[in-house]
């Protein structure tokens, strides 16, 4: 047995305020804080070691996931009630254990330092599509539930989740919510989508659209006057669109455009990045594109070349791309600008904005 248990390594991470937790054949556990990584003083686990730490949180399930497909997701709630969002996968023919941290408490668009004004806006929908965007670990999950919270802490409405697993755990307050966690509370992301419509919703969540079944689904839903919000893998706003497009087939793109141009409200993508204020470790960097009729139109006409022209142009509607944004974060001193032009789509671009030169719009404001 090794030495160290799970539990223990799961205090590990609350302690050291980390977001993740490594478990690999041959190295310590390992920490990511703050978005870096770091090495534990504990021994370098064995791969029987690894194998029996994933054992003593993983059910049958899991276990059998891991052995039919390699690969096991689950969550884990400790004896203290803290959420951890477990993946266990084998590589090279051993196992593997990330163990995420799921924050029990929502924060605000403020607190998470996103674009307030844009998000309200978003949340405020009636109904109709909310996307967000960006790499893993980017935060898109933590953004959602601060959506989710602000329309519960404003709306008298039902809200239900589909997670696998579940990530934010929501008390009722204005709103009442239902939280249906795939493999525990229903099978299948497919059995839960059939399902969704016959529980009332007025505001869902759907985890994630891997596969065209769930963007049918997250689709049909927007157009039953839902609001519905998703995540999608695109490294840009207007990219989701292509990226949603290339679940279906050619000849099944003029009605999927249709059906996005007709219920769009939002694309939000961001990524982290470091921060230049030592109180807080990495502040957003975000793109949001809104469902204007300039936008839908784009959408419809299958123009998505022109969305991130559009999106840059769009300051007045509401909108703004990743360029925008770093000047922002450089002009308020979030970031330092060197890491701005780091992670900046257009490096000379940036810098001309900077200088107070926007090259879409002329003056920069």
């Amino acid at each position: 047995m090794p030495d160290v248990d799970m539990q223990a390594l799961l205090a590990l991470v609350l302690k050291r305020g980390a977001s993740d937790l490594h478990l690999k054949a041959g190295r310590p556990p390992i920490l990511r804080i703050d978005g870096r990584v770091h090495y534990t003083d504990l021994p370098a686990l064995g791969a029987v070691e690894v194998q029996e730490l994933a054992g003593q949180i993983m059910d049958e399930r899991g276990a059998r996931s891991l052995r039919e497909t390699g690969g096991a997701d689950f969550s884990h709630v400790t004896a203290a009630g803290d959420r951890f969002r477990v993946s266990v996968y084998r590589q090279r023919g051993l196992v593997s254990v990330v163990a995420r941290r799921v924050n029990r408490e929502t924060r605000t668009f403020r607190d998470l330092h996103l674009p307030e004004e844009a998000l309200v806006r978003v949340s405020e929908a009636p109904h109709g599509l909310v996307i967000f965007t960006g790499t893993t670990g980017s935060g898109k999950s933590t953004s959602i539930a601060s959506c989710l919270e602000y329309i519960n802490q404003h709306r008298t409405c039902h809200i239900v989740t589909l997670e696998d697993p579940i990530e934010f755990v929501f008390e009722d307050g204005k709103a009442f919510f239902d939280q249906r966690e795939i493999g525990i509370d229903v099978s299948t992301f497919e059995e839960a989508l059939k399902g969704l419509l016959r529980e009332d919703p007025d505001v869902v969540l759907v985890g994630e659209m891997r596969d065209r079944t769930a963007v049918e689904s997250v689709l049909r839903a927007a157009e039953t006057t839902r609001l519905v919000f998703t995540t999608v893998h695109a490294p840009t706003a207007p990219r989701a669109i292509v990226r949603i497009l290339d679940f279906f087939e050619a000849s099944e793109h003029r009605v999927v455009r249709d059906a996005l141009a007709s219920n769009l409200v939002a694309v939000v993508c961001q990524k982290l990045v470091p921060s230049a204020d030592p109180n807080v470790p990495r502040v957003p960097v975000t793109e949001v594109m809104l469902g204007t009729p300039t936008v839908r139109k784009a959408i419809r006409d299958g123009d998505e070349d022109r969305l991130p022209d559009i999106v840059a142009a769009s300051h007045d509607a509401g909108m703004h791309d990743f360029t925008r944004d770093l000047v922002r974060l450089v002009r308020e001193e979030w970031i330092d600008p060197k890491l701005a032009y780091e992670v900046a789509p257009n490096p000379e671009a940036l810098k001309m904005a900077i200088r107070g030169i926007d090259v879409k719009r002329g003056t920069l404001r």
